[in-house]
Formats: C-alpha cells, structure tokens, sequence
C-alpha cells in the first residue's frame, strides 16, 4: 500500500459519488462544527470588549447576547425559505447570481471565500486556545499545533466528506451533551440558590477603567456577531445532502441553530451570575470562558477534562464547515469562469482537492502571520459572512417579489433579514474598522478584481478558439520534419522513423557545442556515422534519407538556433508548417530525473512559449526498461 492511498484511501469511481453524501446525523458534525464552535469564542470576543467596564461589563453581556440571538432567530427563518427556493445549491453566490446580476454575485462570492479561510483560522486558534487553558505547558507552542490541526483536518477531508464527518461526530455530540448539560445545571442551580458560590471561583475581575457608552456596546456586539458565522453552511453544502435533501437540511439548520442559540443565551447567563470575564490569551495563566464556566459549575474532575477535550475537538475541527462549504463554492464559481478550471474537477476521493489544498494553505498562512493567537484574527472575522447574509437576504428578497407578490409574507421575512445583517454589517465595519476590518475591505475588491481577471481571459481564450466553420483542406501539405538528436543511437533511431511517417521532408538537427580543431574532427565523425548509419540503408530501399544539419551552439542554448533555423524556413517555404520532434527518455523513478539534465523537456517548452503559429511541437519518448522487456 503507497503513502497516498494510506492517507486518502483508494481512488473513487463517477459512480460512487451519491455513496459520498450524507444526511442530518452526519451533517450536524459537518457543517455545523463552526456554529456550535463560535459559542466559545463569540461571547469571550465580545467580554473581552467589555474588560474595561470591570463587574459593571457582566450587566451587559445579557443584553448584547439577546440581540445576536434574536438576529440568529431572523437569520434561521429567513434560511429555511432559502433552502426551499433553493433546494439544489442556496448559497448565496447561487441567489446572488440568479437575482441580481453578476457583480453582487461575486460580491458573496469574494465576502464569503475570505469569511470561510478566516474561519479556519479562528477557530482553530480558538481550540488550540481551549487546548492551552488545560495544559498551561503548551503556551509557547500554539503556532505550530494550530499548524498541525490544519493538516489533520485538511487530511480527513481529502479522504471525503461523509468519512469526515464521522470522524467529528463523537466529539461534537459529547460538546453538545457537556455544555448544554453544565450549562442546564448550572441555571438549575441559580433558579435553586438565587446566587450559588462557583465549585472553583473563577480569576477576578479587572477594576473599572471607563464607563458604559453606545460605542462599547456596539463594538461589543460586533465581536460577539463572530457566533453567527455559520449560519450558511447549511445552505452553501445543499449538494452534500443525500434524500431526502429538504428534510435533511431543514433538521440540521433547525439543530444548529436551536443549539447555538442555547449555548449563546447559558454562557451569558451563566458568566454573569458566576462573575466569568475575558482573559488575555497571550499571557500565561489564560483560562478561556467555557474553562472557567465548566469550573465554576462542576470543577476540575473528569468532567471538566472531558467538556474541554470536546471543546478543542470542536472548535479545532470547526474548520471541517470551511472545508464543506469552500471547495463546493469554488467548484460552482469556477464553473462559471471566475476561478482556474482545477477547481471544479473532483480529485481521488471525489472531493475538490484543488479547493481543500487552497483553503488550507490560505488558512495557515494566516495563522502564520497573526501568530495563531484568537484575539488578533477577530476584528477580520464576520465581515465577509455578514456581508454574505447580506447580500443573499437581498437575492432572495428580489426572487419572491419577482413571483407577483404570491409571497408577502416571506417577502417580508427576506427583507427583515437583508434589513437586520445590513444594519449589523455597518455596526461591524465601524467598530472593527481601526482594529484590522479594512483589511477585510481590501480584501474583497481585489479577490473581485481576480475574479473577473480570470473571466476575463477564458472570454479571450473562448473567443480565440471559436469554432471556425468546415474544416479547410487547400492547406494540408506535409510539414518540414526537424528531429533533434544528440547522437545516433535507438532512440534518434524511433525519432526518425517516425518522422519518415509524417513527411518525406526530414531534417535531423545536432547541436555542436565544441570549438577549435576538436570541432572539425566531431563534425567529421557524426556525419560518417550518418552516412554509414542512415543514409546509406534508406537509399538502398529507395528512400530519401533524411538531412542533416550540423548547428552550432556556442552558449549551450539550443532553443536559440533551433528557433532561427525555423524563421529562415518558414521564410523559404511559407506555405509549409514545420513539426519538431524531440527524444526524450521517461523516467519511471524520482532518482533518476537527478541523474539526467532534463534538456528535452526545457527546450520543447522553450519552443512551445516563443515559437510561431506554425510550428508543431511533439515528443518521441523512450520508456527506460520496459522498451527492453516489450522486445524479449
């Protein structure tokens, strides 16, 4: 067994595709990974806003959640009408396209792409952070193990989706089970006691540094919007669904969101009765807000280790919902010419290994650069998937008031949500703006500027090979056969009977490199050798042996010659086309592309870039050791 069927698996065939989907059991892991993830770092993203309000900044954090959730509740309605409008693919960049034209499409596109890459990034940064609240120790090595949770999950979902979400079913469900059920007991407790003392208290509060204004609120409900960016996921990965799709869909959107909003409105409950605030995730000693509410309420048995070990599975694996919803987007926009044409062709395993290979290494980057630290990657975060929310509540505002007003209600509904991310999104680029959100701002336009670039050249390529009617045939003449040799032997042997079987016009082409006397005597040899070799035994049979041409090459350059002897027959002759033919050996090993100067390939591309209209390129390959078994 190789290395790569051991990582990937074996090789999917067309047909086993529909074996590849998945339904809601599988799905909850695998798109909603990223939902139930931001529980953790959306409400610590918009405490740590609230730091300077000391104790005072806890009174606060009830209401702010209350409005993410009531936006979650408009966003989960205004999704389920765009899955059934939508029941093959609901992405936005799909609506955006079909309702409002190309640009607003990709405008989802761009917003969405660059939301799914920082998603990756944040919460695996996020999990690695969890990490690092059990075992203090790891501090210093956050980079490289955010670094390696990327390639695991990159890893699992190249071997395919419905695999991948098995594998990340077990911890999301026991995450599931863990926080709902400290977080129900911990409200048992409070309605119980009124103000029951933590099992462990958590760090205390910093003093009050500055008072509560409009501003802070604001800010601090941008940064707890980041808990709703994986709202789309569901409508994006339509096509990963198996039947029945709707019902599928509906149930895991229905979960999703159900449980996020749970775990949103306990944690903000649960930190402001227990007094649980934000800490500073690179300084040692850190303890994130899900460690110090499972400590608050059950303390540092094996419950705690067992809730936190979901937490890191869940939020490090969190990125599995990018790696659904990426490839499939660049399959779609690259369908339609925005993105190199590799994107949209399935790999072994039936994945679009082009998109997951991207996605990865975009998202390490990142983490590179911001350090794989949490609070740094933020104020990027949520722009492009509030853009995205945005624009697609629009789409799909436009689709039902196209169906002659039959819809008023879910008009409505549609234009409620188009209404309330809009509004969000402009909270969310003014209160991020300054901390990194007009990076985000570039970002978008120049990926359109991509996007269309890309268009832009397959519309000149389509144009360029438009169909040109019946085919011509005053034209069709033999070409002018040049066969590059390096000396004779089997290989210039197969070289030119092949080209003996294209044209009576052959022309064998060697390089002379040397100069001086050495020169002549080497002129001298090659052509008696060709003489006795060649052009004696096809004269005997009555066929006009090839000529040969002696060319020098004092820079060891042989594209140059070689393309200036072309020039001066296509001006003798231009009416001919002229056919190089190179011999080149095939290597079966990777040894043995060290062992050989690879000149062949170098000048057959050199010719192929800078050669003429009509000049042909082809190679005359000799297959080491498998020639000498096919002749035994």
């Amino acid at each position: 067994m190789n290395l790569s069927k051991l990582l990937l698996g074996r090789r999917l065939a067309n047909r086993e595709h529909e074996d590849k989907k998945i339904g809601w059991k599988e799905a909850i892991p695998a798109m909603g990974l990223d939902g139930l993830g931001s529980s953790s770092y959306g409400p610590e993203a918009a405490l740590t806003i609230l730091i300077p309000l000391g104790a005072l900044g806890l009174v606060y954090i009830g209401p702010v959640m209350g409005c993410i959730v009531t936006l979650l509740a408009i966003l989960y309605f205004s999704y389920r009408q765009t899955l059934a409008a939508y029941p093959t693919s609901g992405g936005a960049y799909v609506v955006a396209k079909e309702n409002l034209g190309e640009y607003p499409s990709l405008l989802a596109a761009a917003a969405l792409m660059i939301d799914y890459v920082l998603n990756v990034a944040v919460g695996v940064s996020a999990g690695v952070g969890a990490l690092v609240s059990a075992m203090p120790g790891l501090h210093p090595y956050i980079l490289p193990l955010c670094l390696g949770v990327v390639l695991l999950v990159m890893l699992a979902n190249l071997r395919g989706t419905g695999e991948a979400g098995w594998l990340f079913a077990l911890p999301t469900y026991v995450f599931i089970l863990c926080f709902l059920g400290a977080i129900g007991y911990g409200l048992v407790g409070i309605v119980w006691e009124g103000q029951p003392a933590p099992v462990i208290a958590p760090p205390p509060l910093g003093p009050v540094t500055q008072g509560a204004t409009i501003w802070l609120l604001m800010h601090a409900f941008a940064s707890g919007c980041t808990a709703m960016t994986g709202v789309e996921a569901v409508s994006n990965g339509m096509g990963s669904f198996r039947q029945p799709v709707m019902r599928n869909a509906y149930i895991t959107l229905t979960v999703i969101v159900v449980i996020l909003g749970l775990l949103l409105s306990g944690v903000a409950a649960i930190a402001t009765t227990y007094k649980i605030g934000a800490m500073d995730q690179t300084k040692a000693g850190y303890q994130s807000v899900l460690s110090q509410l499972i400590a608050a309420v059950a303390g540092h048995g094996a419950f705690y280790y067992i809730a936190m070990a979901s937490l890191l599975s869940v939020l490090c694996l969190s990125a599995n919902t990018s790696f659904v919803g990426f490839p499939r987007l660049c399959q779609m926009v690259a369908a339609d010419g925005y993105l190199p044409k590799a994107f949209a062709q399935p790999g072994r395993r039936l994945m679009f290994t082009v998109g997951i290979v991207f996605l990865s290494v975009f998202a390490g980057l990142l983490l590179i650069v911001f350090r794989g630290i949490t609070d740094n990657l933020i104020p990027l975060f949520a722009i492009g998937a509030f853009l995205t929310f945005t624009v697609s509540q629009a789409g799909m505002t436009m689709h039902w008031r196209r169906q002659s007003k039959k819809y008023p209600a879910k008009l409505t509904m549609n234009a409620v949500g188009a209404i309330s991310t809009g509004a969000a999104l402009i909270i969310i680029l003014v209160a991020k703006f300054v901390e990194g959100a007009w990076i985000t701002l570039i970002a978008v336009p120049v990926t359109i500027v991509i996007l269309k670039s890309i268009k832009g050249y397959y519309r000149s390529l389509q144009r360029e090979l438009r169909k040109p009617g019946p085919i011509r045939v005053d034209d069709i003449e033999p070409p002018t056969v040049l066969v590059v040799t390096e000396r004779w032997n089997r290989l210039s042997e197969r070289a030119i009977k092949f080209a003996l079987t294209i044209s009576p016009d052959v022309v064998a082409v060697h390089f002379v490199r040397l100069g001086g006397p050495d020169r002549d005597e080497s002129e001298k040899a090659i052509r008696e050798e060709w003489q006795v070799e060649v052009e004696e035994p096809l004269a005997a049979r009555g066929l006009t042996p090839p000529r040969l041409m002696l060319i020098p090459a004092p820079y060891r350059q042989l594209h140059e010659p070689l393309l200036r002897l072309i020039e001066k027959l296509d001006a003798d002759s231009p009416e001919r086309r002229v056919a190089v033919l190179i011999p080149e050996t095939v290597k079966d090993r990777w040894w043995q592309n060290l062992l050989h100067m690879n000149r062949a390939g170098r000048l057959r591309a050199k010719l192929v870039r800078l050669g003429g209209p009509r000049l042909t390129v082809a190679t005359v390959p000799w297959r080491l050791y498998r020639e000498e078994q096919a002749a035994t």
